[in-house]
């Protein structure tokens, strides 16, 4: 989707059905990947064939099917990665030697493109959700009627509810969601469309909505996810 300022657009990569956003700065050509995964490849061609500058890279979270292509693609392009510090001792790689690292509410400027770090704990301890102009990439903090598990080391379903439970209060409904992995029946949606129709939503008690949370619908999923209203 695109603005004056903005484009982003995104890649569906690998066995975990991962979406690459590439944010596009249109006054300086200058391109932050976020979450470069499996097949750096197709990155680097996807930003060569629209003759862009990958000079930043930005990461959501930890696991592994997010950062598997980040030493690969600095290496290529020498991009400066940024990274929330509450994650940084869950990562390794080259990379981390050259990082920047930053708090919740910090802000990146990519040429005239204003990018505002939220920290979204729960998923993992310093998962992030990236808002520019009145879009939001959200990583596995939020996906299209379902949100991230917490199934690994440092994840927390009282924060995750917390950090729901901001993004549904703070956000203006207009505000367009790209998650970190095509698990629905389409890859954006509002966040008005979440409030309605996502059950993670739909709880305003902490420990309802871990019940629900830990049945981990993830594993049990065999068909996509779909709205369930109230």
């Amino acid at each position: 989707m695109s603005n004056k300022n903005f484009t982003i657009s995104s890649l569906e990569l690998g066995p975990m059905e991962n979406l690459v956003y590439f944010i596009h700065d249109h006054a300086t050509q200058r391109v932050a990947v976020v979450d470069p995964a499996w097949d750096v490849e197709k990155i680097i061609a996807f930003a060569s064939e629209k003759k862009l500058v990958i000079t930043d890279i930005l990461l959501t979270h930890f696991h592994h099917d997010h950062i598997n292509g980040v030493d690969d693609l600095v290496s290529l392009t020498d991009a400066q990665v940024h990274v929330l510090k509450e994650e940084v001792k869950y990562l390794s790689g080259a990379f981390l030697s050259s990082a920047s690292y930053y708090y919740g509410g910090d802000k990146i400027k990519l040429g005239e493109t204003e990018i505002e770090i939220l920290h979204t704990p729960g998923h993992s301890p310093g998962s992030a959700c990236f808002h520019i102009g009145g879009e939001l990439i959200t990583g596995d903090t939020l996906f299209v009627f379902g949100c991230g598990h917490c199934r690994l080391e440092g994840a927390d379903p009282n924060q995750l509810f917390d950090s729901l439970t901001k993004l549904k209060t703070n956000l203006p409904g207009e505000t367009l969601i790209h998650p970190g992995h095509n698990y629905a029946e389409k890859i954006e949606t509002t966040m008005q469309e979440q409030i309605e129709g996502n059950p993670f939503l739909h709880f305003d008690d902490v420990n309802k909505f871990k019940q629900y949370r830990l049945i981990d619908h993830d594993l049990t999923r065999t068909q996509p996810y779909k709205p369930v209203l109230k």
